[in-house]
This record gives structure tokens, C-alpha cells and sequence, in this order.
């Protein structure tokens, strides 16, 4: 009976210290599996973000974030290398047509002295056509600006300027002719506060419309985490 009983806790013991062994396992490979996937979710954002970034332009109207899309690398690329090097810093929107678009990145528009040659400068390159099929004239989309069919028969888009819809009714016409590479993701309301200016006969604003700056965004701003949280604590 001593005997059965002995061996009886032993066997008890074992289980226990396999039982034991395998929690400790199971917890170690989920921790494991949670570490991974988080890595795998920080990776896919970084490569997402690299692929589709997003900026802020800041201008004397307000602010307006826009996102580059994909499907269109060489545009994202060159506008991403533009804004590095601040080059929209200053510039102002030359041409404003209320009910078809804004358009802006000529950096003469900074002098006006030069105001007759406004929408005619850049950099001394230009980035070759990207059409999508899937990517429209919406309100909001961010297309290049480029000179006409007879002198650029490529549809060869400008180093810089770019325009933003403002009716997409109005510019359906311009699908496939001119490369979309972006869109407005938040203020759209800015779109409409400056195709609402007063122009002069050639489109000019009589005010000044600048872009002051245009940065990346890296990541979500802390302060609206810290928001959330005191809303849910009410």
C-alpha cells in the first residue's frame, strides 16, 4: 500500500513538473510570437510610410496634409527630395481658378518682380509621365503641372509646380494627361478658403498665397493620444 502510494506522488510530481515545464514553454513561445508580430506590424507601418508618406503643407490659408501615392514612385521621390531641401518654402500659389484647381511650385512666384514669367520656372529637369488608371482628379488630388502637348509630346510633367482640384467636375477631361501622384488627406477646407481669392485677369491672386512650409510627417503627434485618454477618463 506504502509502495502505491509512493509511487502515486511521484507520478503526481512528474505531471506537476511537466505541467510546469509546458506552461512556462507555452508562455515563453507566446511572448516570442507577440515580440514577432509586433516587429512584423513596425516593420510593415515603416515600409508603408516609406512607400505612401505623408506631409504637411503649412500656408498663409491653412494647413493641408497631403499623402503621395505608390503607384507613382517617381513623383512621390522627386517631391519628397524637393521638400528635403525646402524648396516649396516661400512660394506662392500663382494660379487660382475658384471651381478647377490651385497650382504652385514655380520658384520665380517668390519674386515679383518676375510676375510676368510666373508658371514658367523649376528646376532644369523633368520627371517622366506616371498614369494610373486607378488614381482621378477628385477634389483634392495633387496632380503635375507640365507644358502642352506640342512642346512635350511625352507628357513629361514639370520638376516642381503642381496643382490641387478643387472641382472635380471640371477637371474629369484631365484624366490620363496629366500624372496624379497624391491627395489631400486633411484640410480640403483649405483648398476652398484659396480658390476663393480675388485674381486678376491672368489668374494671379491680388493677395499674397503662400506655401510657408511643407514638412513630413514621421508619426502621430503624442498630444492626441494624450487627448484620448483624458476624454475617456470623463
Amino acid at each position: 500500500m506504502k509502495r502505491i502510494l509512493f509511487t502515486s506522488m511521484i507520478l503526481a510530481a512528474a505531471a506537476l513538473f511537466m505541467t510546469s515545464c509546458s506552461c512556462g514553454r507555452n508562455g515563453k513561445d507566446q511572448a516570442e510570437t507577440e515580440l514577432n508580430d509586433s516587429t512584423k506590424t513596425a516593420v510593415e507601418m515603416e515600409k508603408k510610410r516609406l512607400e505612401e508618406p505623408v506631409f504637411d503643407i503649412v500656408t498663409t490659408h491653412g494647413n493641408m496634409r497631403v499623402k503621395l501615392y505608390s503607384k507613382t514612385p517617381k513623383h512621390r521621390d522627386n517631391f519628397a527630395k524637393l521638400v528635403s531641401e525646402k524648396y516649396y518654402d516661400g512660394i506662392r500659389f500663382h494660379r487660382v481658378i475658384e471651381g478647377f484647381m490651385i497650382q504652385t511650385g514655380d520658384p520665380l512666384s517668390r519674386d515679383t518682380s518676375k510676375i510676368n514669367a510666373w508658371g514658367t520656372g523649376g528646376p532644369d529637369y523633368t520627371v517622366p509621365a506616371e498614369f494610373v488608371n486607378e488614381y482621378w482628379h477628385k477634389k483634392g488630388a495633387l496632380a503635375a503641372a507640365r507644358k502642352g502637348d506640342l512642346a512635350n509630346p511625352t507628357k513629361a510633367s514639370s520638376g516642381s509646380q503642381f496643382y490641387i482640384v478643387h472641382d472635380e467636375n471640371a477637371c474629369l477631361h484631365l484624366d490620363g494627361q496629366y500624372s496624379i501622384f497624391g491627395e489631400v488627406i486633411e484640410g480640403l477646407e483649405v483648398i476652398d478658403r484659396i480658390a476663393g481669392v480675388a485674381t486678376d485677369p491672368y489668374d494671379r491672386p491680388y493677395e499674397d498665397v503662400f506655401i510657408q512650409s511643407i514638412r513630413p510627417v514621421t508619426e502621430e503627434p503624442e498630444q492626441e493620444e494624450v487627448q484620448a485618454d483624458t476624454l475617456s477618463k470623463e
